[in-house]
């Protein structure tokens, strides 16, 4: 196995040293697949960072480079970053990874290319921290999209406040707490260092946290002052619209100093489809399922039906209308998703035996 200094230089983003000095223990091995590997050719690895065709992996022997193929090797199961996966050398081919281990979380989306289809974009993750910048107003539909999918990946959810030495709404931290509700919320500044002991403490050893968000929210300034120095490339943010452009480009898996856990820095979303959330929209909009089993009508849109329990609160003024709306929008949006899902499974029932059916079900 090559490491992937020799081939990629300047680009890899962890010393060397720490690379040959941490072990598969530090990299979440307690949290990894259990199996016994003792008869079996070739290591264990976890995947750090995926590029095209390739990915780096942490193994016994530190960070290498390998060759990633996803028809070949793992069916419709393609590698990501956070994935633990089964390497070995093939000839004329080098390292290969050979097979991708069963998920214990998943942090998907609807694919912003593809309207059925389900982008991972990260894997194994013990917590998923939705990252918001305080230098900036908060749409709260898009902080409810967001906490959808962190439910809906199985790990636990929180919310990281960056920038609170440049904040610009004092009204952000507490619309967040009444969506939040339950989640634990970070109020952090890379600046001053507040909250960054705090969420060291959350990550823990041997823990991963996924971070998703907007670009220029400051995810991968967080990163680095968790790590200590400049590890990620940071990019300027417009100070018209506190926009950023996307400095992060692929998915990196970062060991934090002491044992203090890993961080899994993720490319700014712009589009959060969701993909098969129900049962994480429930958690997100709790109050109003709880308010929508008291309607007249099972099957009520709460969109001006005689005797809709949510109506009725909005307009005693115990709810948001706006957020109403939203929850509508998105159940009705998983709705749609899951009758095209049901067509297709049929049409590929009837398809003559052998045929293909039409496309496939999942992107991952």
């Amino acid at each position: 196995m090559v490491p992937v200094s020799s081939e990629i230089g300047e680009n890899a983003h962890i010393d060397d040293a720490e690379s040959e000095s941490s072990t598969l223990e530090q990299w979440g091995r307690a949290h990894g697949p259990d199996f016994d590997d003792s008869s079996r050719a070739g290591s264990l690895a976890r995947v750090v960072r995926v590029d095209r065709g390739e990915c780096d992996v942490m193994s016994t022997e530190g960070r290498v480079r390998v060759l990633s193929d996803s028809q070949r090797a793992q069916d419709e199961v393609a590698p990501v970053t956070g994935d633990w996966v089964w390497i070995d050398d093939e000839d004329g081919l080098g390292s290969v990874i050979t097979e991708v281990f069963e998920r214990t979380t998943s942090v998907s989306r609807r694919d912003p290319a593809e309207r059925d289809l389900e982008q991972v974009l990260a894997a194994n993750a013990d917590a998923v921290a939705v990252v918001h910048g305080l230098d900036r107003p908060l749409p709260p539909g898009r902080l409810e999209r967001l906490l959808v999918v962190a439910y809906k990946s199985g790990a636990e959810p929180m919310v990281v406040l960056t920038k609170s030495d440049d904040r610009v709404d004092d009204d952000t931290e507490g619309i967040v707490r009444s969506v939040a509700r339950d989640v634990a919320v970070v109020v952090t500044s890379v600046s001053d260092g507040t909250g960054l002991e705090d969420l060291r403490r959350r990550v823990g050893a041997g823990r991963t946290l996924a971070l998703v968000g907007a670009s220029g929210v400051g995810k991968s300034s967080l990163v680095n002052a968790l790590v200590g120095h400049e590890l990620l490339e940071i990019g300027d943010v417009r100070s018209s619209d506190a926009k950023g452009r996307h400095t992060t480009t692929a998915r990196e898996l970062v060991l934090l100093p002491n044992d203090g856990g890993l961080v899994l820095d993720t490319p700014g979303i712009r589009a959060i489809g969701l993909w098969e959330a129900e049962n994480a929209l429930e958690l997100v909009f709790g109050d109003l399922e709880d308010l929508a089993a008291e309607c007249r009508f099972g099957d009520c849109a709460h969109d001006a039906e005689p005797g809709c329990a949510i109506g009725e609160a909005v307009e005693s003024g115990g709810v948001d209308a706006r957020r109403v709306e939203r929850y509508r929008d998105l159940v009705a949006e998983l709705a749609a998703q899951r009758e095209r899902e049901e067509e297709r499974e049929r049409k590929e029932r009837k398809a003559p035996s052998g045929g293909r059916g039409g496309r496939g079900r999942r992107r991952r």
